[in-house]
């Protein structure tokens, strides 16, 4: 770097110190210089409101202009070759770093936690190097999105021989699929990400091209393309038990059959597939454009058409607002209520400084993203537990989550303004996070147009150029969007998968009951690993990336011990399976999800929560450290030649 361009440089750091987040830099502080003073009054920021990133700290402009001077000549003395005061703070000090940036207590538990997040230990602490595995073995990954990527960098880290096997052109997963217009993501984007591989974030909340993008540039910087198959899908997995590997049948981009062997199969196809089609008379009658969201065509015009939306979940709330300008009019049938928090960052570009602050100072964007991990993690948890003292049961399930209750109805009542009979419609009666908390991108403003009607009647028929209504009303329509989601609780729809038994997954999930221990290795099939199975979703808030990071390490530790013991197999006891599966449904009893009166598509038919995660995002962490062989059937390798390659 030249002399000018180190000036540069320099010059575009001091902006952002100017503008950055005050208590992410008092932590770039304490670490630089070693001085605790930064966390301790009158430094200590105030708890941030909501979701806000809190970037002032609630401090005075008299410390917070201490605070970035400070931080200032600490990063550039750092640049300039002073190094890290504390390059590896122990655990506690870590844990009072982050109760110090948050403004609130945070348990000691947090400490491994955190060390792994930010980068001083691994986070896959066992890792040591390739792995001996023995010749011809082989790993097939079926489907090459987040979950996809993410077992397949563990894979090529650790020198295992795998094909990952995708049925689209290229990677990306529902990221690829989804293109309706305002499809983006939810969760910060620098959370919602691999902590192995950084990224220069344009958006603090990126839209689908961008996130699309960061899936291609994991794919090509860790060089997975060239293990990637694609254009071929897979019709079914079989577990061979005299051959002790698996047979997976594929079907080829020509539409030729192949059969590849696989000492393991790793399932990361995500629960987001197939698409949840309504069964409403008439519907294949209608004679306009009528698609899913996820299938928006590319060439559909929507100018001053008459538009029918059913549904108005999260691709709803995300596809209203962006055709609402354009259309005649947008009908909007609901099917029920949904509680929004407000989306200050909505479509807010990082600045260019502050990107350059992420790129060129790693202590920054870590503990940036660190923070980012528990403002939308465990912080929430506490509030979705059943208070059975709680004197409102029908409103709120204890003082906490009265009081966002109170937070979120403010929001609603401020946004929808003077309309009583639209609050009415939109105002849910259920507890907060009783359903999927959804990010407000202009919803609630959008609802109050002149071309906009929200219809809470039940849709009863379709006909060629119109949406009738239980109360016999007729709405005229020249395109129907469905945006009804997906039919998430049959886990594993795309193909069939048959065990050691000559039993189906199918049948022994019984269609919708989907089990698994640890959301991630299922009883009578032997190396099998489910990647974002059942009940892995961070239901309280987060990062699903996160989830894919805690189980493909639990996944790799498995793989090690099997090469290092000669194991063939290994297979969960059913008895630890359903042990460990009866304590995730007693947690449930207790938490908004089993709430009365609402439904929502984590709860299957017999009122079990198939999709979320119980737990706190630090438990997922500690059960997934490493795997306890003793909670596996084992089965040594006979001597044999080793399953052939799948290529």
């Amino acid at each position: 770097m030249t002399e000018n361009q180190t000036i540069a440089e320099d010059r575009q750091l001091t902006e952002a110190v100017a503008i950055a987040n005050i208590p992410t830099l008092l932590m770039v502080l304490v670490q630089l210089t070693g001085e605790r003073k930064w966390l301790s009054d009158p430094y200590r920021p105030t708890r941030a409101r909501g979701l806000s990133d809190n970037d002032d700290g609630g401090l005075p402009e008299s410390i917070q202009s201490e605070i970035r001077d400070a931080a200032l000549e600490a990063i550039l003395s750092w640049r300039s070759g002073r190094p890290v005061a504390l390059p590896e703070p122990p655990a506690d000090l870590l844990v009072e770093m982050l109760a110090c940036a948050m403004g609130e207590p945070v348990g000691r538990e947090y400490g491994p936690m955190i060390a792994a997040q930010l980068g001083v230990r691994p986070v896959d602490a066992d890792a040591s190097g390739p792995v001996p595995v023995p010749e011809g073995f082989h790993v097939v990954v079926i489907g090459a999105g987040a979950s996809g990527l993410c077992a397949g960098h563990s894979l090529k880290q650790a020198g295992i021989p795998f094909t990952i096997i995708e049925k689209q052109e290229t990677v990306g997963g529902v990221w690829l699929e989804n293109r309706y217009p305002g499809a983006g993501v939810d969760t910060p984007n620098h959370l919602y990400s691999f902590s192995f591989a950084p990224y220069d974030w344009k958006m603090y909340f990126c839209l689908r091209d961008e996130l699309h993008g960061y899936m291609e540039h994991v794919a090509d910087t860790f060089d997975l393309r060239s293990s990637i198959r694609f254009q071929t899908q897979v019709v079914s997995a079989t577990f061979d038990g005299d051959a002790q590997d698996w047979a997976v049948v594929v079907r080829n981009r020509d539409g030729s059959a192949e059969t590849l062997r696989a000492n393991v199969v790793i399932s990361g196809v995500g629960i987001f597939n197939p698409l949840k089609m309504p069964d409403i008379p008439g519907l294949d009658t209608f004679e306009g454009p009528s698609f899913h969201t996820n299938r928006w065509p590319a060439d559909v015009d929507l100018h001053d058409k008459k538009v029918a939306m059913i549904g108005n979940g999260a691709s709803a709330m995300q596809t209203g607002p962006e055709i609402q300008p354009i259309v005649e009019n947008l009908t909007i049938f609901q099917r029920s209520q949904h509680w929004a928090a407000p989306f200050e960052q909505f479509r807010k570009p990082v600045p260019d400084s502050i990107r350059l602050l992420f790129n060129e100072v790693p202590l920054y964007r870590m503990w940036y993203r660190m923070r980012l991990g528990w403002l939308f993690n465990d912080r929430l948890h506490p509030a979705l537990q059943k208070d059975p003292t709680w004197e409102h049961p029908e409103r709120s399930l204890n003082s906490i989550n009265d009081g966002h209750r109170a937070y979120f109805a403010r929001y609603i009542e401020q946004e929808i303004g003077d309309r009583p009979e639209l609050l009415a419609k939109v105002m849910p009666t259920y507890p907060p996070y009783g359903k999927r908390m959804l990010m407000d991108n202009g919803w609630f403003r959008m609802l109050t147009k002149d071309n906009v009607e929200l219809v809470t009647e039940s849709v009863t028929e379709i006909g060629p150029h119109s949406v009738t209504t239980a109360d016999g009303t007729t709405h005229e329509a020249d395109v129907l969007v469905l945006a009804t989601g997906f039919d998430v609780l049959r886990f594993l729809t795309s193909y069939d998968v048959i065990g050691k038994s000559g039993r189906s997954l199918r049948e022994a999930w019984e269609d919708d009951d989907a089990r698994a221990y640890l959301g991630t290795v299922i009883p009578d099939f032997p190396n099998f690993f489910c990647m974002y199975g059942p009940n892995t979703q961070p239901g309280h808030g987060g990062s699903l990336i996160f989830v894919l990071e805690m189980q493909i390490r639990l996944i790799m530790d498995l793989l090690r011990k099997m090469a290092a013991d000669n194991l063939a197999t290994v297979e969960i006891r059913k008895d630890v399976h359903d042990e460990y599966n009866a304590a995730v449904d007693k947690a449930h009893e207790s938490m908004v999800w089993t709430h009365p009166g609402m439904s929502t598509y984590y709860r299957n038919d017999r009122g079990r929560i198939v999709v979320n995660f119980p737990y706190r995002n630090v438990d997922l962490f500690e059960r997934t450290e490493r795997a306890n062989l003793d909670e596996f059937i084992l089965e040594p390798r006979r001597d044999r030649v080793g399953a052939t390659a799948a290529e």
